[in-house]
């Protein structure tokens, strides 16, 4: 990447100079080597910490033992200050953020992205092809209140990408839907217009979708590794690794993740509503405020799915994403409450000790 980028070829925007005090501003005009305080962007996330780019170009920043639990919520995309030590000192409040419930049993919150402009949702249109999972990323993209715009790849692979693509407007009018052969760089002509300078997009898909290719067609490049496809299943081997932008020639940031098998949702209500804007409207014609839309009489979803107006697959998939979100968020509110009473614990049992300790016990 380039070393030396302007503040506002990073996505810099009033939005996050209006969080600087005024202490904080002249720090950072300061030309002091002993007090400096510089802003930058992170644009790389690894188990060791983080790097950030700056005006000055691009460093590693360290962390002393109290603040490695705030640099472990930091993510690609966040806006930071940091010293002369090149050590975090804080971060700016984020614009959009991309999270999701941590895959596996695990209850916590994983932070996939912040202060994204657009998502590129990344479906292809082989097997991997599929509705509900677009319907999953479309919530995400509502609840972060971030624009979507749905790539379906591999076009040249598919002999009806165009009933295909039209089943994915249907999800939503207004949507942007395109379908293309990302090996073809008359294809990607198409999404120069969300590339421009200052704009960032964050890509979501499956292994296998074509992501790292699209990256690649953007960027102009090979950047990204990307594997064969296996035969059997037409899925590629899962390629990218860690998550992290990537400057575009055209001027924008383009950051790429990791294949997600699991995405799950949480805390995420509004997005669902959003995404299922006409099931949200039906549901408040029915008869009975509670109704769960099964066999009570009055049901304005089920008359619609009579009627052919909503499909029962698009209704179903609005139930299962309302009680996914719903239970990860109640699973999710009972651990920070269990580590809220811990901590208490643990605070009251140290307290009692050096109490004891002072008074000679």
């Amino acid at each position: 990447m380039h070393s030396h980028l302007s503040l506002t070829q990073l996505g810099w925007r009033p939005f996050f100079q209006q969080q600087l005090t005024l202490e904080e501003m002249e720090l950072v005009a300061i030309q002091s080597a002993e007090l400096q305080l510089a802003i930058g962007r992170v644009v790389e996330q690894h188990r060791s910490g983080v790097v950030v780019l700056s005006e000055s170009g691009s460093y590693q920043l360290t962390q002393t033992p109290i603040q490695a639990s705030d640099t472990d919520k930091l993510c690609v995309g966040d806006w930071v200050l940091f010293n002369n030590l090149k050590r975090f000192v804080r971060l700016l409040e984020r614009q959009s953020l991309f999270q999701r419930k941590a895959p596996g049993s695990k209850i916590d919150t994983q932070l996939i992205s912040s202060n994204v402009d657009s998502l590129f949702i990344v479906c292809s249109l082989n097997q991997d092809f599929n509705l509900s999972r677009i319907e999953r990323y479309l919530a995400l993209a509502k609840e972060a209140q971030v624009e979507p715009i749905i790539i379906l790849t591999k076009a040249d692979q598919c002999e009806d990408s165009d009933d295909k693509r039209q089943q994915v407007q249907s999800l939503d009018p207004f949507i942007m839907v395109h379908a293309l052969n990302a090996l073809d760089r008359d294809h990607l002509i198409e999404l120069s217009g969300y590339c421009k300078q200052g704009k960032t997009i964050a890509l979501l898909g499956s292994s296998g979708v074509g992501k790292s290719t699209l990256v690649n067609g953007l960027m102009g490049v090979d950047t990204q590794l990307t594997s064969d496809i296996r035969e059997d299943d037409s899925k590629g081997r899962h390629t990218t690794t860690s998550r992290a932008l990537r400057l575009l020639p055209q001027g924008g940031l383009i950051l790429d993740t990791p294949g997600m098998r699991e995405l799950q949702l949480s805390a995420c209500e509004q997005g669902v509503s959003e995404t299922f804007s006409e099931i949200t409207e039906l549901a408040a014609q029915c008869r009975f405020a509670d109704c769960q839309h099964g066999d009570e009489p009055g049901c304005a979803i089920q008359k619609a799915i009579q009627q052919g107006k909503i499909t029962e697959r698009r209704f179903s998939s609005y139930q299962k994403l309302m009680r996914e979100q719903a239970f990860n968020s109640a699973t999710l509110a009972q651990k920070r409450a269990k580590d809220k009473a811990f901590g208490k614990m643990i605070n009251t049992i140290q307290t009692e000790s050096r109490s004891r300790k002072n008074g000679g016990y």
